[in-house]
């Protein structure tokens, strides 16, 4: 028991002492946190995307929860993993007839691509988009346009895994296949034509521009700037940084403004495609600087010259072979690709999913490797 007067004195001079209590309680649980996660790590799952020089800082972190809504397309995509062949399997070259490419697969695995294929761009209308309504027997008549694009379209997705590392696993094995671009559909969406002179009462430099469409990313930048940079290989360049040039606008290789308006038409199309902004690939201290971009800088001119070749190379050769309904509207030309084609909006297409890993038989022309 307490003396008389500690009692006395203890009622007259009330004191709070549950405030300093929560203060002192929840300092140390702030100290028992920081321990906790300098101990064990951030809890919360985090992903984060280097974007300049390590050391710089130069990355994007981003808590998972926070990313972007998945792509729908992905979880949509069909795939089937390889049978691994033990040998003496019947080969398809052997199995059918006409068969062009993937011709040294094994009959299964032949069996296996199609069947993909088929999902990938023809869900609805099955072996018939290509065949035809015949029997298995007559698979091997090229008597539609689809059959003969597509055996072209395979050999397209081989030389972009094959030779197209750089821009396609540029961040990590991820490859591409018919679905990357069609995702079920027959004509994969974002393709474009060549549109020529888009506003009717101008002639000239006027003419490409100030009306909305999809090339201009619905700006009034000029609308062929796809077709002068991805398919006509121009070089991409802005106007001169210094003032009163002595140079005539017409000498060759001169930047001009009108090269500057493509440019930029150019890279707000890039920067939608990907769902990025300038800085993903440049310096906002200096745009203009290939000295002080950053990484992804390098990819995306990788793809440039990768779309350019899918174009000259693959796209545009099939223009007889298409019907006039699969042509363009205004020059009757083959549908081409850009960035938008593949990437649907996001950094990476499906989201860096992996699709080529049950698809060796696309990986590459020659023999496909089942070990990896």
């Amino acid at each position: 028991m307490l003396p008389q007067w500690f009692n006395k004195w203890n009622s007259e001079n009330k004191t709070d002492i549950y405030g300093p209590a929560i203060l002192v309680g929840a300092c140390g649980a702030a100290v028992l946190v920081v321990a906790a996660l300098v101990s064990f790590g951030q809890p919360a799952a985090t992903d984060s995307l280097q974007t300049g020089p390590r050391g710089t800082g130069m990355s994007r972190p981003e808590f998972k929860a926070d990313l972007a809504t998945p792509d729908p397309t992905i979880e949509a995509m069909y795939t089937d993993e390889p049978f691994v062949p033990e040998g003496g399997e019947t080969l398809a070259k052997d199995a059918y007839e006409n068969v062009q490419v993937l011709g040294d697969l094994t009959e299964d695995n032949f069996n296996r691509v199609m069947a993909a294929i088929t999902q990938w761009v023809a869900p609805e209308q099955g072996c018939a988009y290509c065949h035809g309504d015949v029997g298995i027997e007559e698979y091997g008549n090229d008597d539609l346009y689809t059959k003969v694009v597509s055996r072209r379209m395979i050999e397209m997705t081989q030389n972009l895994n094959e030779n197209w590392d750089g821009h396609v696993n540029a961040n990590k094995e991820v490859g591409v296949t018919c679905y990357t671009c069609h995702r079920g559909q027959n004509v994969p969406s974002d393709i474009w034509f060549k549109l020529g002179e888009v506003s009717a009462p101008m002639t000239g430099w006027g003419g490409v521009q100030n009306k909305v469409t999809m090339q201009s990313s619905y700006t009034s930048l000029p609308s062929d700037a796809l077709e002068a940079y991805l398919l006509n290989g121009e070089s991409i360049k802005v106007h001169d940084l210094e003032s009163h040039v002595d140079i005539k606008p017409t000498a060759e290789d001169y930047p001009s403004w009108q090269d500057a308006e493509r440019t930029f038409s150019l890279m707000n199309y890039v920067s939608n495609s990907l769902g990025v902004n300038c800085v993903f690939c440049h310096n906002s201290r200096a745009f203009y600087d290939a000295g002080q971009v950053t990484p992804q800088w390098a990819t995306e001119l990788l793809g440039i010259d990768m779309v350019i070749e899918l174009n000259n190379d693959y796209l545009v050769p099939l223009q007889d072979v298409y019907p006039p309904e699969r042509l363009g509207p205004v020059f009757a030309d083959a549908p081409k690709a850009a960035c938008r084609t593949c990437h649907k909006g996001y950094q990476q297409p499906l989201q860096g999913t992996n699709v080529i890993g049950n698809y060796p038989e696309l990986a590459a022309s020659g023999p496909p490797d089942y070990e990896q």
